[in-house]
């Protein structure tokens, strides 16, 4: 089925075009398993008994992480489809969950065998089932080659519109020489990649509380991966290739590229790595528009042809209804119309080239 369906009537006072920059599926390892290779479907329950995808150690749903109700939810695509015929959303960006967590596979062919099963599960169930939906590919770093291989089929055959570097797990930072050829690909495609954080078994030895997890292992991630980005020169010879930084907000930023390129400055001309400001000029960087308090003064700073809107829905189990989240997002004072209008929509239709 391919509905299609967009709605017609507009609240007043809206823009008249939303994206969903950031929203994820709830992918099941008993789901995935059915589109890996005979091999591995041969010893199901065995496979079953361990998590396909080693997890972290802090359960995000303990009542020690948040004590409110949740509104827990596993959508299905029918599911999905509906919350966009209720925020009024054009279309969504979707991710994974458990899947997310890719860079801690240690066995390259292996990571291999699960990014192409997540992948032709995420068309099967979704993308071939409604224009709305957008897919990112989940990519195993672990083997370069195969990332890029996966990267070329995941676009071209399943028409999606970028791949996925975990901002954690994996061994090297992500602008090592090792991951090169999969930004070149990104490139020559036209597509996206999206750092995207995630958690990690690393954050064992490096918090003592469930929330100390929640305010942190997003954004830390997100700032080595971008320092390492920047300072490496990787994108010295992309002049065309588009680079996220999603679920962290975007409030560290501003400090993070002031901090960045006062050290570049120390770095002889002919040698200096191309600077964090002019990628922002070229429109090459882009992030989630996140912490209410901060975004005003990110516009400011950062422009705001940079930021991106996301749902986040459904890891948000106190923010599920996403008719609220827009309008709220709408209402805000401080930004001005225009900006709203980029946020919401021309940024992320430039970014993933919809």
């Amino acid at each position: 089925m391919n509905t299609g369906r967009r709605t017609s009537r507009r609240a007043k006072g809206r823009p008249a075009r939303v994206i969903d920059a950031d929203g994820h599926v709830r992918e099941t390892d008993e789901e995935i398993i059915e589109y890996m290779s005979p091999g591995y479907r041969s010893r199901r329950e065995a496979m079953l008994y361990f998590p396909l995808v080693p997890h972290h150690g802090w359960h995000r749903s303990i009542p020690a992480n948040d004590y409110r109700h949740q509104d827990f939810r596993v959508p299905d695509w029918r599911e999905w489809a509906q919350k966009l015929d209720e925020g009024k959303i054009d279309r969504t960006i979707l991710y994974p969950t458990r899947f997310m967590h890719i860079g801690q596979i240690g066995n390259p062919k292996y990571a291999a065998e699960l990014c192409r099963a997540y992948n032709d599960f995420l068309h099967d169930r979704f993308l071939s089932r409604d224009r709305r939906f957008r897919g990112m590919a989940l990519l195993p770093l672990q083997d370069a080659a195969a990332a890029v291989k996966e990267l070329r089929r995941a676009v071209t055959r399943h028409g999606m519109v970028g791949g996925i570097l975990p901002a954690e797990g994996l061994p090297r930072p992500l602008g090592h020489p090792e991951y090169r050829a999969i930004f070149q690909e990104a490139e020559r495609l036209g597509c996206a990649l999206s750092i995207h954080s995630c958690t990690s078994l690393r954050d064992n030895d490096r918090f003592l509380e469930p929330n100390e997890v929640a305010a942190l292992a997003h954004v830390i991630p997100q700032m080595r991966q971008f320092t390492n980005i920047m300072i490496s020169g990787l994108m010295n010879n992309l002049k065309r290739l588009r680079l996220g930084f999603l679920e962290a907000g975007c409030g560290w930023v501003p400090y993070l590229i002031s901090k960045i390129e006062e050290r570049l400055e120390r770095i002889p001309p002919k040698e200096r790595p191309v600077l964090p400001s002019a990628l922002l000029a070229r429109r090459q960087l882009y992030f989630q528009c996140g912490e209410g308090m901060t975004v005003k003064r990110d516009v400011e700073l950062l422009g705001d042809s940079c930021l991106l809107w996301a749902s986040d829905f459904p890891h948000e189990a106190t923010k599920t209804d996403l008719n609220l989240l827009v309008r709220e997002f709408i209402a805000r004072r401080d930004l001005g119309s225009a900006s709203k209008k980029k946020i919401l929509y021309d940024n992320p239709k430039r970014f993933y080239a919809l």
